[in-house]
Order: C-alpha cells, then structure tokens, then sequence
C-alpha cells in the first residue's frame, strides 16, 4: 500500500498540462527548463523528457520557472514529445529528427 503511494507522488511529479488557443498562443504547465527556441522552435524540458513547440514567429510571452510556466505565441504548427532516453545517439531521438 505504501509503495502504491509512493508510485502515484511520483506519477503526480510528472504532471504537465497544454493549452493552446487557436493555434496562436500555447500555455505549458510543468515547465523545468528551456532547451533551445528560436523564431520556427521552442524546446523544452519537462520531469519525464523534452516537448518541442514548432511554429511561425514564435515567441516566449512569459517564462516563470518557479511556477513551471511558459507562454509562447505565434503560428502554432505542431507539438512533439521525446523521453530523455530519446536525445542520445545518431540521427535518433528528437533532436535527430528535427534537424536533418
């Protein structure tokens, strides 16, 4: 019982929330850091992995992250998640992908 407590504080841990409206401004709970942004990407790094934000013009409105809080606004185009696991190795993971 107390290890089905533990397992779901650190599934709890993991939680992030999105909310995008019409596809020109994003607000990301959960926030633990900035990776890279520029005006066609913002990457992210959350508890459980990394989120890329890609887009036109985009730009961070807000960034707290004490609170876990970005605010990025522009042309939203897409939303893609990676693991931590995912970053390593050649030509693999997310950062593989996105820059080809």
């Amino acid at each position: 019982m107390a290890r089905e407590m533990e397992e779901k504080r650190i599934n709890r841990s993991k939680a992030h929330s999105i909310f995008i409206e019409n596809r020109e401004r994003i607000t990301i709970n959960g926030v633990e850091d900035v990776e890279s942004f520029n005006a066609e990407m913002v990457i992210l790094v959350l508890e459980d992995g990394f989120l890329a934000v890609k887009g036109d013009d985009l730009h961070i409105n807000k960034l707290n992250l004490d609170e876990g809080q970005l605010i990025v606004e522009g042309l939203i185009i897409a939303i893609d998640y990676t693991d931590s696991e995912g970053l390593g190795g050649q030509g693999g993971g997310l950062f593989g992908k996105l820059f080809k």
